[in-house]
């Protein structure tokens, strides 16, 4: 019977042990947790909402990523262009190497309310002083275009400088989605 405890009491510690180490793994290596600071991402994600990122998958337009700049600030913005694109924004509406492309995800906000835009207008070109985003970067906005600090104001977010894609908010549990 003692036996048969110890047994017991060993193949429990085991099992602790490894799911510990499994937990641990996934949270700093596969998913990995994040608090929002702002508001640039509203309505999509919200002060102090609780996510959770990956570092392994590619990158597309419209994922919202986390990056660092130079200055050690951590960002949380939309890819809205890739390398070597031209972005342009004309009246409200966004436009991929000429080509005018929908922002699903803006849905009721990008409304406009008499004679104000919610993006202002603007082309890669005078931003960046090139035709189109480099190679190895990215042209980033927040969703609350009117209080983002953005590409349009600090350039292109290099691949080098990408930590991960967000991928869900976890809490507020009234705040729980998957982030499109």
């Amino acid at each position: 019977m003692k036996d048969k405890i110890v047994e017991n009491f060993f193949y429990w510690t085991k099992m602790i042990v490894l799911a510990s180490v499994i937990v641990f793994l996934i949270r700093g290596f596969v998913f990995i947790p994040m608090k929002v600071d702002g508001n640039s991402m509203a309505k999509t994600l919200k002060q102090d909402d609780q996510l959770v990122y990956e570092k392994f998958s590619e990158i597309k337009r419209f994922d919202v990523i986390i990056f660092k700049q130079n200055d050690g600030a951590t960002y949380i913005k939309r890819v809205i262009g890739m390398p070597g694109e031209r972005i342009q924004y004309i009246d409200d509406e966004l436009f991929v190497n000429e080509k005018i492309v929908d922002e699903e995800f803006l849905g009721q906000a990008k409304i406009k309310r008499s004679s104000n835009q919610y993006t202002t207008n603007f082309d890669t070109l005078d931003l960046l002083e090139k035709p189109t985003i480099s190679e190895d970067a990215y042209f980033v906005l927040g969703d609350n275009r009117r209080l983002s600090k953005d590409s349009r104001s600090f350039g292109e977010v290099k691949k080098s400088e990408v930590i991960g894609k967000a991928v869900m908010v976890y809490y507020p549990i009234k705040h729980f989605k998957l982030i499109k």
